[in-house]
C-alpha cells in the first residue's frame, strides 16, 4: 500500500540458511553476509575473493557464495541465456506493479553451497513510497512492515513478503 519501489540497500548484511547440495543433513541455518567486505583469503589461494566460505565435512576444496555486482550478474547470467535475449533474472528494483510476483532482486555465485531460505533482518530494504518519500532501514523480519509519509499524508506498508531462491 503506498509503495512505489523496494530495493536492496547497498552494503547491507543479509541472513540464510545454506547447505551441502551434495548432503542431505549437512546445513548451516541463518548465517548472516556483509556484502560489503569480501573474506580473507587463505594464503597463495588462486580462488577470487567471495562474501562468505565453508568448508564441508570430508570436502577438499572450500564452498563459496559470492554476491555479484551489476556487472559481474549481467556477464553470468549472458552466458546462460540464449544469444540476442534478455535474462529474466537480471537483478532490478521492485515496483509496485510487481505486486504479488517474484522478482529478482540478488544475483549470487554459489559453488559448492545452496541458500534455501532468506531471513529477513533490519535494515536491508529501502522502500519509497508513490510520493517518493525514501523510507531507509525498512524491517521485514515480520512479513510485514509499515510506516507513514507526513508529507503526502499517505499510509506506507507492505505485507506478506515473502522471497525465494532461483537456480537460472
Amino acid at each position: 500500500d503506498g509503495v512505489s519501489s523496494i530495493s536492496l540497500s547497498p552494503g547491507s548484511n543479509l541472513c540464510m540458511s545454506v547447505r551441502n547440495p551434495l548432503s542431505d543433513y549437512e546445513k548451516r541455518d541463518k548465517i548472516v553476509i556483509d556484502t560489503s567486505q569480501h573474506v580473507e583469503q587463505e594464503e597463495n589461494s588462486k580462488e577470487p575473493p567471495c562474501h562468505f566460505t565453508i568448508k564441508w565435512e570430508g570436502m577438499k576444496k572450500r564452498s563459496t557464495i559470492t554476491i555479484l555486482d551489476e556487472s559481474s550478474a549481467k556477464a553470468a547470467l549472458k552466458k546462460k541465456t540464449k544469444k540476442g535475449k534478455v535474462s529474466p533474472y537480471q537483478p532490478r528494483i521492485v515496483t509496485a506493479e510487481d505486486s504479488e510476483s517474484f522478482v529478482p532482486v540478488l544475483v549470487m555465485e554459489c559453488r559448492g553451497v545452496e541458500p534455501y531460505a532468506f531471513h529477513p533482518m533490519d535494515g536491508e530494504f529501502t522502500v519509497a513510497s508513490e510520493g517518493n518519500i525514501i523510507f531507509d532501514d525498512v524491517d521485514l523480519s515480520e512479513g510485514d512492515w509499515g510506516d507513514y509519509d507526513e508529507e503526502n499524508d499517505a499510509a506506507v506498508s507492505i505485507t506478506d513478503f515473502e522471497s525465494e531462491f532461483v537456480n537460472p
